[in-house]
């Protein structure tokens, strides 16, 4: 059975990827995608996710929502749910959002904490921004098989 998900942890620079196992349990960072803020490159963006949801046989997309420290959507949030219905009409799947408040220190916090996951320079960024997204679809994945356990 597959259940693959796709977690994305967007941002105006770089979009950070995770999958799941094809049981949806665990997820795993995968792929950062680098990016500018022009219209054409967010379209490219999204040809590039909808070309990774068919090949992964993706069921489900799961997109981090930022929100201020008070639960308030940021403004960042416009930007994630424009993004939203651009891969939904891409991809023929309606992402899940889930609060993405504090992923990216506790990204950091894991790669500085890891031992064999010390990155740096440039590509420590590009890094961080794929277990923000690993911890996005871990957060969701978790919620929704204990939700399925009672």
């Amino acid at each position: 059975m597959n259940n693959k998900h796709l977690g994305i942890d967007f941002g105006r620079v770089r979009i950070g990827l995770a999958i799941s196992d094809p049981t949806g349990t665990l997820a795993r960072g995968f792929r950062t995608i680098h990016r500018r803020r022009s219209d054409e490159e967010t379209r490219e963006s999204v040809t590039e996710i909808a070309a990774i949801v068919r090949e992964e046989q993706v069921m489900a997309i799961v997109l981090g929502l930022p929100r201020r420290t008070d639960g308030q959507p940021s403004e960042m949030a416009v930007e994630v749910r424009a993004f939203a219905a651009l891969l939904a009409e891409a991809t023929g799947i309606e992402p899940q959002f889930i609060d993405e408040r504090y992923t990216s220190v506790l990204a950091e916090r894991t790669l500085s904490d890891a031992p064999g996951r010390k990155h740096k320079g440039k590509g420590r960024r590009a890094v961080i921004d794929q277990v923000a997204a690993e911890i996005i679809l871990q957060d969701y994945l978790n919620r929704r098989n204990d939700g399925e356990k009672r």
